[in-house]
């Protein structure tokens, strides 16, 4: 009879997740004790332990929301310059009245000076 049992990949992860956790509780109880033990009093330095967790989390916050406005932008900048692809541009070629810049219906668009042999 095989008793040994799997543990699966979950719960691999959650326990793994909860040493972390465990972890850091104890070094904010190691870092709020040793304010105690320089003389501030307990109120003060959980207020001090708190103060640096906000100072984090909006360091944090402050960083994913940069990253995540330069995303935007830049997914907008792709999706935009993928439509200009697809409709007609205006373009320089030889074409009726010279060699200049002319719209997809053909039309010259620069000004141009119909004797100046530099248009041929």
């Amino acid at each position: 009879m095989n008793t040994t049992t799997r543990t699966s990949t979950a719960e691999r992860l959650g326990r793994t997740l909860g040493r972390g956790w465990r972890a850091y509780v104890r070094g904010e109880r190691r870092a709020s004790n040793w304010l105690v033990s320089k003389g501030v009093p307990q109120a003060g330095a959980s207020v001090f332990v708190w103060a640096i967790k906000l100072v984090v989390l909006f360091y944090v916050a402050f960083w994913m929301t940069l990253l995540l406005v330069g995303l935007l932008l830049v997914s907008r900048g792709f999706r935009r310059s993928s439509d200009d692809f697809s409709q007609p541009r205006d373009e320089l070629r030889h074409g009726e009245a010279g060699f200049g810049l002319y719209s997809p219906d053909g039309y010259r668009l620069d000004p141009h000076e119909p004797n100046n042999p530099y248009d041929d």
